[in-house]
């Protein structure tokens, strides 16, 4: 055998010592981190810190360039004074902790502080050190930071929330505004909003600075606001202030902190590890694992930077920040009390593994590969802007290096982030290529849990993820969700249209490869359990169980879904092209599609199983679903999430195909112990199957019913038990839009042709779907009308 050179490298107090031995011609550099000494040899180490130990072993590495370096970390509380920067020069470097539960590296700082009474409740302390922090924590247990209105855990937005937050009556009552933070919901809570009260004006309304963090601008929402970091709002156990000017921190205990025993810490660094490297020379064959990473400061005010047409806005920060890196791994750590991003691999990383890590309680985005928009070909950066086709750059795929490719994300357990900005996600993917994201439990998420920005390059893999309690404060998204708004993308559909007829092929410049979805377990209750937004394209998702809020196809191209099942819900098609390819087969729906602005209905929607008649009809009267079926799916043990069919099922005969049911989320055994499932659903009689009531159906996303009841005929003050009605609308359908119809109308007739029941009314939409207008008779509190309403 060949001989290896181990160069045990220790740092003590004062001195170095370096204990060489054989073993094969490979060379390993061992430093240890310890805080008092008591892993290491009699003799051999004594306390050290890492900024000791990188710059020693960059010293040393310059001297064995080849060597290996392993920096192993005794249990201990470490509080950096920087963030650990490893360069190219340390490649080939292990961080590794003994265990996560024993080794903590925080970005905190310990304060001793001694306490006198402020009031009956407050306490008040100097502090000594010249600092500015936004997170304090007592007992290694983060405070609130004083607010109005105060936390509220069971609050859907922002723990609580107050129309009157920033309002002049309030204003007026503090003494120093100055310094104030304000967030609000986006106006179509489609993200929120951050700002900085920077004084008051000659109104009394508040100045503001900030509002940078979303690609859709608006104003601030009405409603949902909240505001911090006013000493006057200290008003509840466990709030906090500090006076800047003046270097006091006022503190109001909750009733179980002793202060005279309590230790006390406060935020001061924004990441903690910095992996960068170059292009040209990328760090390589870096592995963190066995650490707790805790304890930074909230970014929401940073420069934030547009995820080019996406909504998103994002700082290209985190604790743990990968940019032009190589085959490095985050692994088997815990990341808590974060301000803002976690793990962010920013413009070239390949191989990136971030695996068995519990991220939780962190302010913004836990997993995020960011891509850099030089690598775009004729990028836009906002929802209405385009670069004209003659101007276009047509060649496909990215045009440099500098973007993620590769990379895995598998077996996290993440929740509980966004818990400050909302545009955020558990994993979030941006100009990038090749992300397999895989084993996830991802919930209790303030948007999507997985969210994809746009459509460059594409040939991601999703599977096996378990992703529910999602878009719990913000609204029209799904537990996945994603944009396309690629190249071929244009705001005015007229003119999309149009160029998408003439090169229908455009969508492949950008979606160079297939992202695949499949074998997941997906429910959001407040969107789409998946949402494919604006112009995504080149999907395909099978094996996917979707638990509330079904499956949002918005116009793009060549979206292939097969073999999912829909409890409770079904496709929602919204504004497809006349060439969109799609294909929608072999699924278990549980209700009718629900359909808007279609100008056509793709390449192929059959083989499917819908609750019942009504329901399928409305495809087959488009000439769709012919050799679909209808009937109880027979699922299993639907008690136990387990929605596989049983052999006898009407799915099987139109080629559904059963796949596992307890694969999904995370498979570490220590993280699957303590991760969440989804809340079971509760099954809906399949409608129109021993129903005594006709089944609601959608049309246009508004809820039609049949007339079958004297009792209805009696209540809306019909000649005979006739009609449609309209049980509820969406207000943005076009047949609800201009005065059209409202809640409550029942259809009597269209175009001068009687409508008896649903069927009539699909039959008549059918025949007159070149057509953008029908002429409707309708019942209106009991009197009969006629209005004009727009299908299209």
């Amino acid at each position: 055998m060949g001989k290896r050179q181990v160069i045990k490298f220790v740092v003590a107090l004062g001195f170095i010592v370096l204990i060489f031995s054989c073993a094969t011609t490979e060379k390993i550099i061992e430093i240890s981190v310890s805080k008092n000494g008591s892993e290491a040899k009699p003799g051999e180490l004594q306390f050290v810190t890492f900024k000791e130990a990188i710059d020693q072993a960059v010293n040393l590495r310059k001297k064995t360039s080849d060597a290996e370096v392993v920096i192993t970390v005794a249990p201990g509380i470490y509080h950096l004074q920087e963030a650990i920067k490893i360069p190219a020069s340390l490649s080939d470097l292990t961080i590794k902790g003994s265990d996560a539960e024993e080794v903590i590296i925080t970005g905190g700082k310990e304060l001793q502080l001694k306490w006198q009474k402020y009031d009956e409740n407050i306490f008040v302390a100097e502090v000594n050190d010249d600092l500015k922090f936004d997170q304090f924590l007592v007992n290694q247990e983060p405070q609130v930071l004083a607010r109005y209105p105060n936390y509220n855990e069971e609050a859907r937005y922002w723990q609580g929330y107050a129309e009157d937050a920033v309002s002049k009556e309030r204003l007026a009552s503090w003494e120093h505004p100055k310094g104030a933070y304000f967030h609000a919901l986006h106006s179509g809570r489609w993200g929120g909003f951050h700002y900085e009260i920077s004084g008051v004006d000659d109104n009394g309304s508040p100045v503001l600075k900030g509002g940078q963090q979303n690609n859709r601008a608006s104003k601030p929402h009405k409603e949902f606001r909240m505001v911090e970091n006013v000493f006057e709002e200290l008003d509840s156990a466990g709030e906090w202030f500090f006076d800047a000017k003046k270097k006091k921190l006022f503190y109001w205990p909750t009733s179980d902190i002793e202060l005279s025993t309590a230790t006390f810490e406060v935020s001061v660094l924004d990441d903690l590890v910095k992996v960068v490297g170059t292009l040209e020379e990328p760090v390589t064959n870096v592995r963190i694992s066995g650490i707790t990473f805790k304890n930074t400061q909230r970014t929401f005010m940073k420069d934030y930077e547009p995820l080019l047409r996406s909504d998103w806005m994002i700082y290209r920060g985190a604790s743990l920040f990968f940019e032009n890196t190589e085959n490095c791994t985050v692994e088997n750590s815990v990341f808590t009390n974060l301000g803002g991003n976690v793990i962010m691999a920013s413009k070239y990383n390949k191989g990136l593994t971030v695996s068995g890590n519990h991220i939780y309680n962190c302010g913004a985005s836990a997993i995020s590969f960011i891509g850099d928009p030089s690598a775009v070909r004729s990028p836009s950066f906002n929802y209405s802007e385009f670069v004209a086709m003659a101007e276009m750059d047509t060649v496909p795929g990215p045009k440099n290096e500098f973007y993620p490719r590769e990379c895995l994300v598998e077996n996290n357990l993440i929740h509980r982030i966004g818990r400050l900005e909302k545009q955020t996600a558990g994993v979030q993917i941006a100009m990038a290529m090749n992300i397999t994201v895989r084993h996830n439990s991802i919930y209790d998420v303030p948007r999507a849990g997985i969210n994809i920005g746009d459509g460059t390059w594409g040939g991601h893999i999703l599977e096996y993820n378990d992703v529910f309690n999602t878009v719990l404060e913000t609204s029209d998204h799904g537990s996945f969700n994603s944009w396309g708004r690629d190249r071929f993308w244009l705001p005015n559909r007229k003119e999309m249209d149009s160029l998408t007829t003439a090169r229908p092929d455009m969508w492949k410049w950008d979606a160079v490869h297939t992202t695949i979805i499949r074998n997941n377990r997906f429910r959001c209750d407040h969107g789409w359990d998946i949402d494919l937004d604006d112009g995504s394209s080149n999907y395909h998702i099978y094996n996917n169980l979707l638990l509330n809020n079904g499956l949002k196809l918005r116009e793009g191209f060549h979206r292939v879904a097969k073999n999912n099942i829909m409890v409770n819900n079904s496709l929602h098609p919204h504004v497809w092209f006349v060439n969109s390819e799609d294909v929608f087969k072999h699924n278990i729906v549980g209700g009718a599609y629900q359909d808007v602005r279609l100008e056509g209905w793709g390449k192929e929607l059959d083989y499917n199983l819908f609750p019942n008649e009504v329901t399928m009809l409305k495809s087959q009267i488009y000439n769709r679903d012919l050799h679909s079926a209808y009937g109880d799916p027979m699922f299993k043990k639907p008690e136990n999430l387990d929605f596989s069919v049983l052999p006898e099922s009407p799915a099987l005969k139109i080629g559904f195909e059963n796949f596992p049911m307890d694969k999904f989320g995370v498979q570490k055994p220590n993280l699957k112990e303590i991760a969440k499932t989804p809340e079971v659903p509760k099954l809906e009689k399949p409608q129109g199957v021993g129903n005594d009531s006709s089944p609601v159906v959608q049309w246009l996303r508004n809820g039609l019913k049949s007339v079958d009841s004297q009792e209805e005929q009696s209540a809306y003050g019909l000649k005979t038990a006739e009609g449609v009605i309209v049980l509820n609308v969406w207000n943005q359908s076009p047949a609800v839009k201009d005065n059209g119809l409202k809640q409550g109308d029942v259809i009597l007739s269209a175009n001068g042709k009687k409508v008896k029941e649903v069927k009539d009314f699909f039959k008549l939409t059918s025949e007159y779907s070149a057509e953008e207008t029908l002429d409707l008779v309708i019942m209106r509190d009991q009197e009969e009308q006629k209005i004009t309403i727009r299908t299209k």
